[in-house]
Parts: structure tokens; C-alpha cells; sequence
């Protein structure tokens, strides 16, 4: 794999000084907006030419660690930016996804049974209208209008939802075995990111009638397997309940918010190992990061903050002024691999780092 250009990180850089910085709070030190756009548009722009995330049809997969966060993030930018409409990079990935939402039945999964080692074609397909879904639906919020190919994407994920079987009311997700979103315990991890596509949806649309079934069977799941969760994939339901109201309590919400906050690091952020499945290992066997890091501390503070939590509460205070400390010069913040150990420098080593350059942006002005 390549790394990442160096002359990009240099020509952006070059302009630092010249561009205004911003506060996520009165209290909090300042952060580099259009630093952080910058990467973002870089890691953006290498992913979706990269060989290995093309698909048929002249598509490229939308993957956890870079499109979908990019997808997410990106357009939080926008008024710092003074940018009226996506950005050139963020029109690819939507015109990728709506062309492969119009060609469901035709462009094939982004992985399939063929290959060896791959997992079942059925959990690319449902992992995939997921996404579709989730970033379609998160633009048309922005508008203020479900789109003709928002409401075919949400379709296509419906068709996919489980009906009967232990995991009714769920979606199949793909499994590499690997932490945070691909893993045995992912399949919750990516209901919950339906819920949230289904409660972002403008124009009342989970009110619809026809959906009640599926809602009812969505949230039967998310909550009977609640108790053995992750505390990852109950940020993630956290996060699904500011976008459906009911879908938690607020004594639930509260609860989680409360664990969460228990894994805070004296430096006000969260290391996202702290967040996963306990005893997760590398495989590799080389120790996992125990700091604070920007995926841990990004998602953690967003999904908080989204759900109501206060941000001049003294602990989302800390949290933020970390985001703001802690924006590297390139305008990325850093999180490691939960997998094995990765070189920095290197296009995967930075994986963790896309998202969580995403989810800090998210944090960071959602916290204003």
C-alpha cells in the first residue's frame, strides 16, 4: 500500500496560518477546520482510487474506516468553509451509492461467497444497504427531503432485514473478525446504524405505516440483547435513540451515558480499546493503545452530545477541550488499530485515523 502523500500534507499545511481557527467551545483551545476538511478530502480521494476498493460497474466499496465517516463528517464542515453545496469528493461517493442503489439488482455484492476466505454474499449485501441507506438518508436530512433514491435505498434495506431466526429484526453485517465494525458482535453495531438511517429519514418517514413491523422487530433485537453489548455498540443504540425517540428510556439513556462516562481518562478523552469487547486482542499479540485516542474520544463525545448530554457538562467540557488539544499538524487526530500493529505512515495505518478525524469534526462542532 502507498502512504500517504506527503506533498498533499505539505501543500495544505503550508496554508495553516493563514486560516482562522475555531473553538468548540468559549472555553475550549482552538481547532483547524479546514486542516482537518483537508486530510479528510485527501483520505477521501486516495480511497475511492485506490485499486483495491473497486467495484463493478466503475463503483468502489464504501467502507467503515474511511467513506462512511468521510460520508458522515464532511459536510459538518461546510460552514466553516463557507462551501454551499458537498464537496467535490462528497458528490462522488453520493453519485457512487445512488448508482449502485438504481443497479441493486445487477452491481454484484462488495464481497462474495468467490473468494476465498470471504464472507457469505448475503452479509456484504446487508452491510451494504445499510450504508447506502444511513448516508443517503443523512443528506436528505440536510434538505429537509427524502429523495426518490433514499427511499429505494431504504427499501433495498428492508428487503434484507431478518424476519425469523435468533437474530430477527437485525441486518446481516460482514465479519473479518476485525474490531471495531467488523467483528462478531458487529451485527449489532450495524442494526443500530439502520435504526439510525430509519430515525434520520426526513418527512416522517418511520412513522409510515408499512414499516411498523420491521420497527417493532428492529427494536426487539436491539433491546433483548442490550445487557451483553459492548459499550461501542451501546454508544451505538445511544446514538440510534436521539434519532427515534422511545427506542430507549430516558433512565436507559442516562445508564449508558453514565458507563461511558466511566471510562473517561483523566485527560478528558476515551481510548476506543477501553470501548470494545472485553479481552479483545490483536492478533499479532502486541499490546493494544491504552490512551486516549480521536476515535474513542470523537464518537464517544458526538454520540453523548447527540443524545441530549450537555456540552458545558464538566466531563463533555474536558472531552472536547482533549478534541481540540489533540488535532495533529497535518489536521487528522490519531487512533491506532484495535487489529495489529500498524505503521502510521502507511495508507491502513491510517484507517483509524480517517474515522476518527470524522467523528472529532462531529464532536467538535455539534459541541459549539
Amino acid at each position: 500500500m502507498k502512504t500517504v502523500p506527503a506533498v498533499v500534507l505539505i501543500c495544505f499545511a503550508a496554508s495553516l496560518a493563514r486560516v482562522p481557527l475555531l473553538a468548540a467551545s468559549s472555553d475550549a483551545p482552538a481547532w483547524n477546520s479546514r486542516a482537518a476538511a483537508a486530510y479528510l478530502d485527501q483520505r477521501a480521494a486516495w480511497w475511492m482510487a485506490w485499486p483495491s476498493a473497486a467495484r463493478d460497474h466503475e463503483t468502489f466499496c464504501i467502507s467503515c474506516h474511511t467513506a462512511l465517516p468521510y460520508a458522515l463528517g464532511r459536510p459538518a464542515l461546510r460552514g466553516d468553509l463557507a462551501e454551499r453545496s458537498p464537496s467535490p469528493n462528497e458528490r462522488k461517493i453520493l453519485d457512487n451509492i445512488v448508482k449502485r442503489v438504481r443497479l441493486w439488482n445487477e452491481v454484484q455484492p462488495f464481497y462474495s461467497d468467490e473468494k476465498n476466505g470471504a464472507p457469505k454474499t448475503s452479509e456484504a449485501r446487508g452491510t451494504e444497504s445499510v450504508l447506502n441507506a444511513l448516508i443517503l438518508a443523512s443528506y436528505d436530512a440536510r434538505d429537509g427531503k427524502l429523495s426518490d433514491d433514499t427511499r429505494t435505498a431504504l427499501a433495498n434495506m428492508w428487503a434484507l432485514q431478518l424476519k425469523t431466526g435468533d437474530h430477527q429484526g437485525a441486518w446481516t453485517w460482514l465479519n473479518f473478525h476485525n474490531e471495531p465494525w467488523e467483528a462478531d458482535d458487529s451485527q449489532y453495531w450495524g442494526t443500530a446504524l439502520a435504526a439510525i438511517a430509519i430515525g434520520t429519514a426526513p418527512g416522517g418517514y418511520r412513522s409510515t405505516p408499512e414499516l411498523q413491523p420491521g420497527l417493532k422487530l428492529m427494536t426487539g433485537y436491539l433491546r433483548q440483547g442490550l445487557q451483553e453489548q459492548s459499550l461501542l455498540n451501546r454508544l451505538a443504540l445511544l446514538w440510534a435513540s436521539a434519532a427515534i425517540p422511545g427506542l430507549l428510556s430516558v433512565e436507559e439513556q442516562k445508564s449508558i451515558s453514565g458507563e461511558v462516562f466511566k471510562q473517561q481518562q483523566e485527560d478528558g478523552g476515551w481510548s476506543v480499546s477501553s470501548l470494545v469487547i472485553g479481552g479483545w486482542k490483536r492478533r499479532d499479540n502486541t499490546p493494544l493503545e491504552t490512551k486516549s485516542d480521536g476515535y474513542g474520544t470523537g464518537l464517544a463525545s458526538f454520540v453523548l452530545l447527540k443524545s441530549g448530554v450537555p456540552g458545558t457538562q464538566p466531563e463533555m467540557k474536558r472531552a472536547l477541550a482533549w478534541l481540540s488539544q489533540n488535532q495533529q499538524a497535518d489536521g487528522f487526530w490519531r487512533a491506532d488499530s484495535l487489529n495489529k500493529k500498524r505503521d502510521p505512515a502507511s495508507d491502513a495505518g491510517h484507517f483509524m485515523s480517517d474515522a476518527a478525524t470524522a467523528y472529532s469534526v462531529l464532536a467538535l462542532t455539534s459541541g459549539r
